[in-house]
């Protein structure tokens, strides 16, 4: 099957900044559900093996998009570097919450997207925001997390939380590029403020939406107990781990092969058969 790709569109956000998406989608005549990709901490749209990800929606009949939120250090000029450590260190929840729902508006108006289907997949802390998402937006009716998280609530903790207060930002070594990646203070206020909404309990509880949850047994980042929580969280949910798996499925930067790394896969084709079963056939 034929499928088209249509990279680094320019999104705006007047609550943000623009920022990039990618679309990935077969040529055919009839509506598609409309699958998005919510990238992680330190993640983005071109990452290791999501453009083969990407393609494999694809071919499976979906229109998927992927796409870097405006405060995840990336540039328009730059997609695939940490270029902007200023707008990095000025993330925070709220925004990465109107982005999505920005890319939600843009794509679900698309002539070839069925606006009724609209699937968000989420991994690692991407998951947290696409669980806070689709409670809040109803026209979301299929949630899948891959390795997320179920707490929002992971900020420095009890000296090292007293000298980020003081001082006003701290680093965290990003481990494959060596950069030191700033967060301001901005960053807890802002969940604090608004800690209601960013309880991703509450919204796992309270989701209308179809919703399958992946996670690797051996995930060094976010513990398969966080799935394990989701899943009771949410008794309708459905739960399926990955053995051996590690917090990205086996995928790294740069990917270089041309095919999946298996575990990536497995998660990949769990998706598509349950959209297939869950939404597409309602």
């Amino acid at each position: 099957m034929k499928v088209t790709k249509k990279q680094n569109i320019i999104i705006s956000n007047p609550e943000t900044k623009d920022f990039l998406a990618d679309a990935f989608y077969p040529e055919e005549e009839k509506q598609l559900p409309l699958v998005i990709f919510v990238h992680g901490y330190k993640g983005y749209k071109d990452w290791g093996a999501w453009d083969l990800m990407a393609e494999k929606f694809a071919e499976a009949g979906f229109f998927f998009v992927k796409f870097n939120f405006s405060h995840n250090g990336t540039t328009i000029e730059d997609s695939h570097n940490f270029a902007d450590l200023e707008s990095f260190g000025n993330n925070n929840y709220s925004k990465e919450l109107s982005d999505l729902g920005v890319v939600i508006d843009y794509f679900s108006k698309n002539e070839k997207v069925d606006a009724h289907k609209i699937i968000l997949i989420g991994h690692s802390r991407g998951g947290g925001i696409s669980i806070i998402k689709t409670y809040e937006d109803e026209r979301i009716n299929g949630l899948i997390t891959l390795a997320s998280v179920d707490s929002l609530d992971r900020f420095p903790k009890n000296e090292a939380f007293e000298e980020w207060k003081k001082s006003g930002v701290y680093f965290a070594t990003n481990g494959r590029t060596k950069q030191e990646m700033p967060h301001y203070y901005q960053f807890y206020e802002d969940y604090e403020k608004d800690i209601h909404r960013f309880d991703v309990e509450r919204a796992t509880e309270m989701a209308k939406a179809h919703f399958l949850i992946i996670h690797g047994t051996k995930d060094e980042s976010v513990s398969v107990k966080s799935a394990e929580h989701l899943h009771i969280l949410h008794p309708n949910s459905e739960i399926f781990l990955i053995e051996n798996a590690d917090h990205t499925f086996g995928a790294k930067e740069p990917w270089e092969k041309p095919v999946l790394p298996d575990d990536l896969n497995a998660a990949v084709e769990k998706s598509i058969e349950f959209i297939r079963e869950k939404i597409v056939r309602e």
